[in-house]
């Protein structure tokens, strides 16, 4: 399995909208099924009639995934949140902006995008979230002309353009995973993006990856049966391995969990 995210086509410098879709082009040469931890785009709203023209040939290159048989997971971000049904139907992507637990490669996994989870830090943003994502506040905002409510979004989205959103290079996720994995019940990996911040490390009672931002290192992680490793794009989704964590031994999964593909 291939983990990437953060991406923020809109406001990503060309060169990494290209390599993004190399990347996926030969993701299907790698892995089995892929997840994108959020953000994929700087800003995405489902208009009835109009769709925005960013990442037009991303979104085209992960319906060829799906038509490969290559199944894609999406974690909605903060900046993605406005239509998943629509990206749903356009690319045959599952999309949740809810946590999901699941099974992944094998490993009993949790994925967040990881905005507002910070207890403290994150509470005026958690009460403002409430509000963006009211379906009345979607329906009024949907009024306004694509041009203008792209311009709107993009002068208001500032922690896309900055390698830590929060300013706490990453500890205060990498504290929320350690808190999710605390139990032998818990995952044993927590994914989350968000940060900014490439990480692969141990947390709490088990193992806390992050894929960094695409459009910034083209980072991402590569999740099988026995190892996770981070690595960095070079013109293949093979990759660089920058690093890299063994599993440790664990019981069999249980039944009940969802499964979204093995590497």
């Amino acid at each position: 399995m291939l983990v990437f995210g953060d991406a923020h086509l809109g406001i990503a410098p060309q060169a990494a909208e290209d390599d993004l879709l190399r990347f996926l082009r030969d993701a299907p040469r790698q892995a089995k099924s892929v997840v994108i931890m959020g953000d994929l785009f700087d800003f995405w709203f489902a208009w009835r009639h109009v769709m925005p023209r960013a990442g037009f040939r991303v979104l085209a290159a992960l319906a060829d995934l799906r038509d490969a048989g290559i199944p894609v997971l999406w974690i909605g971000g903060n900046h993605d949140c406005w239509g998943g049904e629509t990206l749903e139907s356009l690319t045959g992507a599952t999309y949740t902006l809810d946590p999901w637990t699941g099974s992944v490669g094998g490993w009993h996994t949790r994925l967040a995008h990881g905005d507002g989870l910070r207890e403290v830090e994150d509470a005026p943003y958690r009460r403002l979230r409430r509000v963006l994502r009211h379906p009345l506040a979607i329906r009024l905002y949907g009024w306004l002309h694509p041009n203008t409510a792209t311009s709107i979004a993009l002068r208001s989205s500032h922690t896309s353009r900055h390698r830590a959103p929060g300013g706490d290079e990453g500890r205060g996720l990498h504290a929320v995973a350690s808190r999710w994995m605390t139990t032998p019940a818990d995952p044993e990996l927590v994914v989350f993006g968000h940060s900014h911040i490439p990480a692969l490390v141990s947390a709490g009672r088990g193992t806390y990856a992050n894929a960094g931002a695409w459009f910034i290192d083209r980072q991402f992680l590569r999740i099988t049966e026995t190892e996770i490793s981070r690595r960095r794009w070079t013109g293949s989704a093979e990759g660089d391995v920058l690093d890299v964590i063994e599993r440790l031994p664990k019981e069999t999964l249980s039944e009940r969990e969802e499964t979204i593909g093995r590497v």
